[in-house]
């Protein structure tokens, strides 16, 4: 284990957050506490954008009004009540960690309040515009069975993007009907697969990623390819949704995420336990597993609504 980088004493934090600080926090989370990467880098953006902000400003003390001040910058650049709250959780954190080093003898960002989260319904796709959104990868396109494998890997297990990225060929048991995914903080996880995306990985596995990996020899891990034939990235998944999400006329807001939660919401209104839900999802808290049920809940007021005679 490497040790600290020992920083300059201060009282006051400066015109922009020292990039040897931040590199330093980086380094701390993931070497000492094991933060996953995708965390590490969430808040590296963070803290990034906490340096943006602090541009122009005097070298003086940040008080708990400048904090606030950046809280309601954040909102107004349009970022989600879940983004400000992370961002802040992020500044927190560093500031923690400036304070355990030396370098802060006072830690006001700790008066600050962290905006509370509303329960916020997720976006979910019926049925059928799932059924045409799987179907968008055309045969024109130049990698349409990985792509078709793709959706359907995403719908039918309800993995996140980065899981469905990270996805091995050695976790993939197609005889047996289901993958083992390592999801948050490296937990694994078995998720069957239906038939529909059984079929739809076979074809992709024989037919076309054979083509894909030799631009990276020897058979690389991962079960989707770039045309490279390396990893095909989070980023690379979330542009494909777009895509395809687009060419079906689903609104543009339509990302990964959105058939995981499309995912859960037709597993419980099929009648499918909470329990099994949250173990599928990979959920640590089932709290967070509520939320489709508040989904569903409101899909059938609509339906009332609709078609009740004295609604």
């Amino acid at each position: 284990m490497p040790p600290r980088r020992k920083l300059v004493h201060q009282d006051h934090v400066p015109q922009s957050v020292k990039t040897a600080w931040r590199n330093a926090f980086i380094d701390y989370l993931r070497l000492e506490c094991h933060v996953a990467e995708n965390t590490v880098a969430a808040y590296g953006r963070d803290l990034l954008r906490f340096e943006e902000w602090l541009q122009g400003k005097p070298p003086k003390s940040l008080t708990v009004q400048d904090l606030s001040d950046y809280a309601a910058w954040l909102h107004r650049q349009k970022l989600a009540p879940s983004s400000i709250a992370r961002n802040l959780v992020s500044v927190k954190l560093f500031f923690r960690y400036l304070q355990l080093e030396g370098v802060l003898k006072d830690n006001v960002v700790e008066l600050l309040g962290t905006p509370k989260m509303w329960e916020r319904v997720p976006s979910v796709l019926t049925p059928q515009v799932v059924e045409t959104f799987l179907q968008a990868p055309r045969k024109y396109d130049r990698y349409w069975r990985r792509d078709r494998a793709m959706l359907e890997l995403l719908y039918a297990t309800g993995c996140r993007a980065s899981e469905i990225s990270n996805l091995r060929m050695i976790d993939l048991h197609l005889d047996e009907a289901y993958i083992k995914c390592h999801g948050k903080g490296d937990k694994q996880r078995i998720v069957p697969l239906g038939q529909a995306c059984i079929q739809a990985l076979r074809i992709y596995i024989q037919e076309e990623r054979p083509k894909l990996a030799e631009s990276n020899p020897p058979d690389p891990k991962w079960v989707l390819l770039s045309r490279r034939g390396r990893r095909l990235r989070r980023e690379a998944i979330w542009e494909l949704v777009k895509k395809y999400a687009l060419r079906s006329g689903i609104p543009t807001n339509v990302s990964p995420h959105t058939l995981r939660h499309s995912f859960a919401t037709h597993l419980l209104a099929g009648g499918a336990d909470l329990r099994q839900v949250q173990e599928l999802l990979g959920h640590a808290n089932i709290s967070t597993t509520q939320i489709y049920t508040h989904v569903d809940s409101a899909r059938l007021k609509r339906i009332h609504q609709q078609y009740h005679p004295r609604s």
